[in-house]
């Protein structure tokens, strides 16, 4: 579908006016191309009157923490860090289809207890309409517990908030998508510290070497490393030298099989694992997307 700039402006209007109206919220900030725009236009519609909520576990990774940070000290916006293990949630670690419900039933439940304290009179999420068609059972527990989702409901898409991202020079127009790293996980294998430690040294060393969209998912029990990339990615991992190096370095990580999948990166692919999964590129549970926010 052709991206139409000026349909992109109206949603972006329908959002401004809609912000204008809340007075004070507490924003879920993780960083990423969305909730970034999100925080950015609360803070022009809200002024001092928005409150950034990051959340801090082992499946965000510090250099996730740390942008976030930063950009909100950069725009001179207020930034609560909360910890929030999911881990620590009942059942997480046991890595069911329902994995997301459990960790966003636990993180905003936290960023209500933050917006309570700073006297927040909402609590905003950034997802967008893209995720509507997605299997995303964390949406569940946003509706049970009132959390507002304005850019979903002004009908913007990922691809319209890049341009208007782009158009208000925020840094995070072309930032490479993220999930958090429990989503490297097939359902059903149990979630380990150390796993998920591993993931992330993984994709470090992937993103060390130029590949940006890029993704390092589990199988087999953590043996087997089965590596998604864009075809830049691929591109690189082609290259004889760059793809004996990465072997020799996931092995010495622990991982048994180091793949890459000639599919390439899409999102949501642990989602083919789901039973009544219709396939890859047919919609519904296979077209799942995995975010944090």
């Amino acid at each position: 579908m052709t991206l139409d700039p000026d349909a992109a402006r109206a949603k972006l209007a329908t959002l401004e006016r809609r912000l204008a109206g809340l007075g004070t919220a507490a924003v879920a900030f993780s960083g990423g191309v969305d909730s970034t725009f999100l925080l950015a236009e609360c803070q022009k519609a809200m002024g001092d009157g928005v409150l950034a909520v990051t959340g801090r576990s082992l499946s965000f990774p510090p250099r996730e923490l740390e942008a976030a940070a930063r950009f909100a000290r950069d725009r001179g916006i207020r930034h609560r860090i909360v910890d929030s293990e999911e881990l620590d949630e009942p059942g997480f670690a046991d890595n069911p289809p329902h994995r997301c419900y459990l960790c966003k039933r636990g993180l905003f439940s936290r960023i209500r207890a933050v917006a309570e304290e700073e006297r927040a009179q909402w609590i905003l999420e950034a997802s967008n309409r893209d995720d509507e068609g997605d299997y995303r059972p964390g949406l569940e527990a946003v509706r049970e517990l009132g959390v507002l989702s304005p850019l979903r409901e002004a009908g913007l898409t990922k691809d319209e908030i890049r341009l208007l991202s782009r158009e208000a020079d925020l840094p995070t127009w072309d930032k490479p998508s993220f999930a958090c790293l429990a989503s490297r996980f097939p359902y059903g294998e149990r979630i380990t510290p150390e796993a998920l430690r591993r993931v992330d040294l993984a994709e470090e060393l992937l993103m060390s070497m130029g590949l940006r969209q890029v993704r390092v998912r589990l199988h087999e029990k953590g043996a087997l490393a089965r590596i998604e990339a864009d075809e830049e990615g691929l591109g690189i991992l082609s290259d004889p030298d760059a793809r004996a190096s990465v072997h020799a370095r996931l092995k010495a990580m622990g991982f048994t099989y180091v793949s890459a999948d000639l599919a390439g990166y899409r999102t949501g692919s642990m989602n083919l694992t789901l039973p009544d999964s219709p396939g890859e590129g047919n919609g519904g549970k296979a077209a799942g997307r995995e975010s944090r926010g």
